[in-house]
């Protein structure tokens, strides 16, 4: 049950990207497209060189849209959002209305309030700028690395500890389960009982690296650690002692019984002899004095 309940999240976030990076290909052969953030060209963004977005400003993004195609390209709205794992960690929605004739070039600027954002992220997040048409269609995706400086006590900081906690206590679970010889008895349940720790450390992890600024948690990245953590703890599992069986136990205990009841005897058995009064033997008793015949 835990194997497919990894497997299909994994197998629908691939169709889903496939999906994706194929529509988002199409369109941009149709509309080029270049941006920017607080002036830093979105193009040369990356791990080393973030866009920074502080939650005490606001963010002044410009957009330069060339319309290739032969119809009109409308925007209604542009969307600057960051996501972790396929879950959405800020989203700004900015309206507006630009037309785009076609062979013609045209400039969009605004600027966006980001003073919510300190309670909602911190870190290195993966971010994109998304350009909507009136019905809601993706015109242009364009991703993006953010560093946002927000506050630890965030929606993403408190989502990083509650899995923290989350697989502790899965760590813990597994832990007692060996020191109570409850484990399972195949070897493929025990692999499967330390699958779910391994992919949590794997998650807090990546999460981890990505709060302090080290790197960005790309889907394949995480992907990655998680399926390496699950493997490598699968065999620690895998490879644990058999546990013994509840007959195995019994005899056990019963023989260990029986070895303490043993020494006790023994020990009953010596203190019992050296109470005991010596009684002269009949050898003794001839060589003492004949006191009546004197």
């Amino acid at each position: 049950m835990k194997t497919w309940l990894i497997a299909v999240p994994i197998a629908i976030l691939g169709i889903v990207g496939l999906s994706v990076t194929s529509a988002v290909a199409q369109t941009e052969s149709a509309v080029g497209v270049a941006a920017s953030v607080n002036g830093q060209d979105v193009a040369f963004v990356d791990q080393d060189h973030p866009v920074y977005l502080d939650p005490s400003g606001a963010a002044q993004v410009e957009i330069v849209l060339m319309n290739n195609s032969a119809e009109v390209v409308s925007v209604s709205s542009v969307d600057l959002s960051g996501h972790v794992l396929g879950l959405s960690f800020f989203d700004y929605h900015s309206s507006m209305a630009a037309t785009v004739e076609p062979g013609e070039t045209q400039t969009i600027a605004y600027a966006v309030d980001l003073s919510g954002l300190d309670g909602q992220a911190t870190g290195l997040i993966n971010g994109s700028l998304t350009l909507l048409d009136g019905s809601g269609q993706v015109i242009v995706d364009i991703p993006i690395v953010t560093d946002v400086r927000g506050s630890l006590i965030s929606v993403y900081g408190l989502f990083g500890l509650a899995l923290a906690m989350l697989t502790v206590l899965a760590l813990l679970d597994t832990v007692l389960a060996i020191a109570r010889n409850r484990m399972p008895q195949n070897r493929w349940r025990r692999g499967l009982r330390f699958l779910t720790p391994g992919i949590g450390i794997g998650l807090v992890l990546v999460f981890t690296l990505s709060a302090l600024r080290v790197w960005v948690p790309t889907t394949e990245r995480w992907l990655v650690v998680a399926a390496a953590f699950a493997v490598g703890f699968f065999f620690l599992g895998y490879l644990t002692p058999t546990p013994l069986d509840e007959d195995e136990l019994g005899e056990d205990e019963e023989d260990y019984e029986g070895e303490l009841d043993e020494a006790e005897w023994r020990e009953g058995a010596e203190r019992t002899r050296r109470d005991r009064p010596t009684v002269p033997t009949q050898s003794a008793q001839a060589t003492l004095p004949d006191i009546d015949r004197k």
